[in-house]
């Protein structure tokens, strides 16, 4: 997809010296050309814009997969971003805003100040989970807005059937200031100790499994702080690691673009493509986005586990065996197949990536409870908020 396998030539695990900021500039100085993509009306600073040339395409299933065969390109091999000008009817736009702006304001009166990823906690208004909020609120809003063509064109085109979509409402209120350069989820949400443990062939394969995207539901003019985009950006194999390193963070601040976006435009990009929001300086105006992470249905296995019981269940043994002697690595090995080592599914209301980009692990807990010596009551008391934390908001 974006980036090629690893063959005999290349790395087959990416370290910092794999990061060459002459190679980097040589994938992203390159021109988009409009040429190649025959439905889009324009190109802007790099980007593709798609209009009233898709629209006129829709209708037909063979045009349709032409189309989606071209997107597949634009992501992948292309600018890494596109553009839908009013792909999102306005009325349906307003109608979810009323609604984003309760649940907001109910925040609000709770004293609940959103942790994030990439700012300061309470610097925005954000709404984690709002997917499933936004249906059980108002369910023909929901539909209305939902049932929008070109999401699931897209959606379809760069992960196929059986995705799932997820959304949250960002709010930059003026003043807010710009994120640091960054790649999305998978990879993008690690620090990069963390993904230096991934070999290549996973960075590489990450980008397909998730699709990045955000409707504008204000006008966002360029001093609102719409997001800054690298464009090509998603094509450097080493990228996920690569944005940690502050010759790479200098040179997307001299070269990124910036797009003006209209209520309504949709934006969908490659999750490998650096870039981050950019600062409100306006006076008055609220930057609201609906945030949408689409994930393939192949991220998933094929089983559910119960860790937190098996958690639990191995706790007695694993202390005992570190006490006999056990070495730290064989510990850790028994840890990563009974917990859950991975952050994400969750609820980011209640676990929220405070102190880093994700959330403590069950499997960090569980080696937390052996190697501080808790005792079982305290592990299972953890275990179990843990588990809460996780859960959704909704039930």
């Amino acid at each position: 997809m974006p980036t090629s396998p690893t063959t005999p030539s290349s790395p087959a695990w990416f370290t910092p010296a794999d990061c060459d900021l002459d190679a980097f500039r040589a994938v992203v100085e390159q021109e988009t050309q409009l040429s190649g993509y025959p439905h889009a009306d324009a190109v802007e600073q790099g980007v593709l814009v798609y209009g009233e040339r898709l629209r006129g395409a829709l209708a037909d299933a063979t045009a349709r997969r032409e189309v989606q065969t071209e997107l597949v390109h634009a992501l992948a091999d292309g600018p890494g971003i596109v553009v839908f000008s009013g792909a999102f009817d306005a009325g349906a736009v307003d109608r979810a805003g009323t609604v984003f702006r309760a649940l907001i304001d109910e925040q609000r009166a709770a004293g609940v100040a959103g942790g994030d990823h990439f700012a300061k906690p309470g610097a925005n208004d954000r709404v984690w989970g709002a997917l499933d909020k936004f249906a059980v609120r108002d369910p023909e809003a929901f539909c209305d807005y939902y049932a929008n063509d070109v999401l699931a064109l897209v959606c379809e085109a760069w992960l196929g059937r059986g995705y799932q979509v997820t959304s949250q409402v960002n709010v930059v209120n003026p003043g807010g200031t710009a994120q640091r350069a960054h790649r999305d989820y998978h990879l993008g949400f690690m620090d990069r100790e963390q993904a230096l443990g991934y070999p290549a062939h996973v960075h590489a394969l990450s980008p397909a499994l998730t699709l990045q995207g955000a409707v504008a539901h204000v006008d966002m003019p360029v001093e609102t702080g719409p997001t800054l985009y690298l464009p090509h950006s998603q094509k450097y194999p080493a990228g996920y690691v690569a944005f940690h390193q502050p010759e790479f963070t200098a040179y997307f601040d001299a070269h990124r673009v910036q797009l003006p976006l209209r209520k309504g435009d949709a934006v969908f990009f490659n999750p490998a493509l650096f870039h981050g929001a950019g600062s409100n300086v306006s006076a008055d105006v609220k930057r609201m986005a609906n945030l949408l992470q689409v994930s393939s249905a192949f991220g998933r296995a094929m089983e559910t586990v119960d860790t937190t019981a098996a958690s639990s269940a191995v706790f007695g043994a694993l202390r005992a065996q570190r006490a006999a002697g056990a070495g730290e690595r064989a510990l850790r090995n028994v840890v990563a197949v009974a917990a859950e080592a991975y952050a994400f599914p969750t609820n980011l209301d209640r676990d929220q990536p405070i102190g880093g980009l994700a959330p403590q692990t069950q499997a960090e807990l569980l080696w937390q409870a052996v190697e501080e010596g808790w005792e079982q009551d305290r592990l299972d008391d953890q275990l179990a908020a843990h588990e809460e934390r996780r859960r959704t908001g909704l039930r």
